[in-house]
């Protein structure tokens, strides 16, 4: 009787999971059509969506990783897309992390762009969720464009920042706006992240709630989000901003992604330019 039981428990257990891993994708936000996603359900990172960018130069921000495409760095495990930022010596840096693009493989304009994450913490981590124009190789950063949907750095565990950087306001001048939570840490779970994208403004979401908008007139300089940009995650360690890790910071730190996902406007044209820009290397930081 004891192993009928069990085998049934066992057999119920079996069950749920299934129906979890199968369980539907949420329905579209009123007004939206989901256009692009990655679920982050398999067994290896999807590269018919997504590349790994590599390299160690500090992305324009004297970051201080080397990232890689190694699975130490960036996997799919457990549902989620993981990001690991490790600290070991890797050609002349003191960390390892990664970072991915969608540059060449979907590449779209204006759109509600959505991610639910959980961020790692601690002083010098610095994850992000951001867009880059792109026509990047040709034209150059901040020409391009710029669309950060969610960045935080270590040393504000409860503030993400939600930022646009184009001609005559970028980098530290970048037009931009916080949101905070009100007690707790952005790391101790998962939150929603998102920009809905439309022509000549941009609106900043966390967990449903809007809290920044771009447009034309409020910009101090040119307007340059009317072209297709492609998704990048990615987790550095160090830089300008965050300061450089300091006896407080453990490794490693993760950054959990249970998906991304892209909705276009209801009517609109499906797949907007998929594949079809430059998809060069960013000058662009993080």
């Amino acid at each position: 009787m004891k192993i009928r039981k069990l085998l049934n428990a066992t057999a119920l257990m079996l069950c749920a999971h299934a129906a979890l891993a199968a369980a539907p994708v949420q329905p579209a936000p009123p007004g939206w059509v989901l256009d692009w996603s990655d679920e982050f359900d398999g067994k290896a990172l999807d590269h018919r969506k997504w590349v790994e960018e590599l390299g160690g130069h500090g992305f324009g921000n004297n970051e201080l990783q080397f990232y890689t495409a190694r699975k130490e760095n960036v996997r799919v495990e457990g549902g989620n897309l993981v990001i690991e930022a490790r600290r070991e010596d890797r050609e002349g840096k003191q960390y390892t992390s990664a970072r991915i693009k969608t540059a060449g493989l979907f590449e779209r304009t204006h759109g509600r762009y959505e991610a639910r994450m959980q961020i790692p913490r601690g002083q010098g981590i610095w994850p992000a969720f951001w867009l880059l124009g792109a026509d990047c190789k040709t034209t150059g950063w901040p020409r391009c464009g710029e669309i950060d949907i969610m960045e935080n750095i270590g040393k504000e565990p409860g503030i993400v920042h939600g930022t646009i950087h184009g001609p005559g306001y970028s980098g530290d001048q970048g037009f931009g706006g916080p949101n905070s939570l009100e007690s707790g840490a952005f790391a101790d779970g998962f939150h929603v992240f998102a920009v809905e994208w439309e022509p000549r403004e941009i609106r900043w979401y966390r967990d449903g709630i809007l809290y920044h908008t771009a447009r034309p007139d409020l910009v101090k300089g040119e307007w340059v989000y009317e072209h297709p940009f492609f998704v990048i995650l990615n987790l550095a360690v160090g830089g300008n901003w965050p300061g450089n890790p300091d006896a407080t910071t453990s490794f490693p730190q993760r950054m959990l992604v249970d998906y991304v996902r892209v909705y276009r406007r209801a009517g609109s044209a499906a797949g907007a330019a998929a594949g079809g820009g430059a998809g060069g290397k960013a000058s662009a930081g993080k």
